[in-house]
């Protein structure tokens, strides 16, 4: 019995994620095709000519949408329709909020430039002694900035602390530099940490505990090795 629970467990960790990631895949290629279908003529739908419906077909008609539309605002006539576009929302109180917050967040996380959420660090939150995993996202501009230097803290830096296991959630806190502890794991990682509940660590931990064990065994009375194993695990 224990060795099939043994392979039970390992099957399932082994399907497990497999599905999920085929249920996520396919749930999303459906819902796109269930947005850009009823829009495709009749005559360009191979849907009408066959039996079966092709999934994706929508997703395909779609990335391909997106691209031209974007060929056509790279020029000089594609520009002015999109200003225009631009100036009749800036016209309308509620929908030009969220069209300029929605275009700035974009812009901003798709820029090739940008390292925003490229960082993990720690702070002590909701109070000293307690450490929370945040992701660096830039620094703070404008009157927020003005403000956390005012009040002695220095130069800020907005952080994004996401919840426990939907990370899409989460809090929007300005820190002082001072106050982060920049981590070297990288934002999958973090992720992984968040999602898992800390129950999925990084490899980190275990490369930098092999150094230390290999250094601690070294570093034997008589040989003259000076070895600090504090260095080589990163500990100050």
């Amino acid at each position: 019995m224990t060795r099939l629970r043994n392979y039970f467990l390992t099957g399932f960790v082994i399907c497990a994620p497999l599905a999920v990631t085929a249920y996520l895949t396919w749930s999303f290629v459906g819902w796109v095709d269930s947005w850009v279908k009823p829009y495709i003529p009749e005559v360009y739908n191979p849907d009408t000519y066959l039996p079966i419906s092709i999934p994706g077909f929508g997703l395909i008609v779609a990335i391909v949408l997106i691209t031209v539309i974007g060929f056509l605002t790279a020029n000089f006539i594609g520009r002015s329709i999109l200003s225009y576009g631009e100036y009749l929302l800036s016209q309308m109180p509620l929908v030009r909020n969220i069209y300029n917050g929605l275009k700035q967040i974009l812009q901003t996380v798709l820029s090739e430039k940008s390292d925003t959420f490229e960082k993990v660090a720690l702070i002590e939150y909701p109070r000293k002694g307690l450490w929370a995993l945040v992701f660096i996202a830039t620094e703070a501009e404008g009157e927020v900035r003005e403000a956390v230097d005012a009040g002695g803290g220095g130069d800020a830096v907005a952080v994004f602390l996401p919840t426990t296991p939907n990370p899409t959630s989460g809090f929007l806190l300005f820190v002082p530099k001072t106050s982060l502890f920049e981590l070297s794991m990288s934002v999958e990682d973090a992720a992984k940490l968040v999602i898992s509940a800390g129950l999925v660590t990084p490899e980190y931990q275990a490369r930098t505990k092999a150094l230390a064990e290999s250094a601690g065994a070294a570093d034997t009375p008589g040989d003259g090795s000076d070895v600090n194993v504090k260095d080589l695990t990163g500990t100050k």
